[in-house]
């Protein structure tokens, strides 16, 4: 007898195999999350390549890391809305929601470069950080359904994903700018046409493809996991399916955690009562908060002894490595924060934040060691953020655990927004050298935390 599953509302065809095979749905998933992170990550980057240079162009470089801040800032408050979504519509709604919503911040900007509209261009930004907000949360799709003992794996493959679009689209820049150039959009705004188009794109294939949902069918196993139904797919074991449902954990009570009660008050108890899970959200938002503010101001650093005409190629070459450091190694990351423990992984992104912050802070105008400085930069940020983003959500019960993954990206958009709104005011008064160092010791209080001792029954993923 065939199941039929309805994903967002929209009844999708049944499948004659085994709807259910979570092993089979998930390789389907994550295949479909590869494709979108690419389209999506080109999207993303190529616009945001240029974005500190149009808002110097248009406001100076003291808002121009504003830009870049707008941008997070509109991520981290798209993260709850788009969480909401989720609750009811899936994965499926909530990614292509998003990706529509950069899509209409990318038009905005595009307007903004040729009436040069300055509080257009922030509205603008605010709006296109729906791009990110679909990429961060396209890594947790990828864990909905993911065996335990390879969570790690499975969410860093759809964080590796973003590497084959984003190391490539900041040396697309230049030529996208001049290919439209015929066309009167002004210089500098012409990559975020292209970013419309891929952020649509996304969102079409999001919309079409993503059948059965994945955080809906970890649902439908967990609640008959939890009723004691036998779990669809047993030919993998009862206890893989599951487990690879997203089981209801239980309280550091004992008791059976959360319910059916959705939204940001309830997964502030959540991480609130469960340590692991706060150590997941501060290693997520800190690695994020030291990585914007350091790579936001490199361009503007990187314009002070290179000529116009050759600025974009560098800029380009510089953030391609910085995003190769933060994606391209993240199937080893991966496979290190399944094999060596979450928190282990953590602390290692720790000690290459510091040593991005140490190199690049001290590398004057030599832009070899600036670009050593930012591909650790990314190293580090992957370390954080595959290692946290696994131990957040293994740490909370399904029942809440989109919620609380949007808390967690909420959180992260707002340190980033900070350290990206400070960046270009420290950089004016006191220089980059100065914008490291703090960034540095912001990464202090994390690296206590981390080597905290986690009490046993809250050490599963560390």
């Amino acid at each position: 007898m065939t199941t039929e599953l309805t994903t967002g509302g929209i009844a999708a065809p049944p499948d004659r195999a085994d709807p259910l095979d979570v092993p089979r749905v998930q390789r389907r998933t994550l295949l479909l999350l590869c494709l979108t992170q690419i389209i999506g990550g080109t999207g993303m980057t190529i616009g945001m390549t240029v974005g500190v240079l149009l808002g110097a162009r248009l406001g100076g470089t003291a808002i121009s890391g504003l830009v870049q801040s707008a941008s997070v800032v509109g991520a981290a408050l798209l993260a709850l809305p788009v969480s909401r979504i989720m609750r009811s519509g899936g994965r499926r709604s909530g990614l292509a929601t998003a990706y529509l919503v950069g899509a209409v911040g990318g038009v905005l900007i595009v307007v903004a470069a040729v009436s040069g509209w300055v509080p257009l261009l922030f509205l603008g930004a605010l709006l296109f950080g729906g791009g990110t907000t679909a990429g961060l949360q396209a890594r947790y799709a990828a864990v909905d359904l993911a065996d335990p003992a390879r969570r790690g794996r499975h969410l860093s493959i759809a964080v590796w994903a973003t590497t084959v679009g984003a190391v490539t689209a900041p040396n697309l820049a230049a030529p996208a700018d001049r290919a439209l150039a015929w066309t009167g959009v002004p210089e500098l705004a012409g990559p975020f046409v292209f970013s419309v188009l891929a952020f649509v794109l996304a969102a079409g294939v999001i919309l079409v493809f993503l059948r059965p949902d994945p955080l809906l069918t970890a649902r439908r196993l967990a609640a008959k996991a939890a009723a004691g139904a036998p779990a669809a797919g047993a030919a993998a074991g009862a206890p893989a399916a599951r487990a690879a449902a997203g089981a209801p954990a239980a309280s550091p009570s004992g008791d059976r955690a959360a319910g059916p009660e959705e939204g940001l008050r309830a997964a502030l108890r959540v991480v609130r009562d469960l340590p692991a899970a706060r150590l997941g959200i501060a290693a997520v938002a800190m690695g994020h908060l030291v990585m914007v503010g350091v790579m936001v101001m490199t361009p503007v650093r990187l314009g002070e002894w290179h000529s116009d005409a050759h600025l974009l190629r560098v800029v380009g070459i510089v953030l391609s490595l910085h995003i190769a450091g933060m994606f391209a190694l993240a199937p080893v990351v991966g496979w290190l924060t399944d094999r060596l423990g979450r928190r282990a992984v953590i602390l290692a992104g720790l000690g290459l934040l510091l040593a991005a912050c140490a190199v690049a802070g001290t590398a004057g105008h030599d832009t070899v060691r600036i670009s050593i400085g930012l591909t650790l930069l990314g190293l580090g940020w992957s370390g954080t953020m595959v290692a946290g983003s696994t131990l957040l959500s293994e740490s909370v019960p399904v029942a809440v655990r989109h919620s609380v993954q949007g808390l967690s990206d909420l959180t992260m958009g707002l340190a980033g927004a900070l350290a990206g709104a400070l960046s270009g005011f420290v950089i004016q008064v006191a220089g980059y050298p100065t914008l490291n160092l703090l960034a540095a010791v912001a990464v202090v209080p994390l690296l206590a935390l981390a080597l905290r001792t986690v009490p046993p029954r809250v050490r599963a993923g560390a």
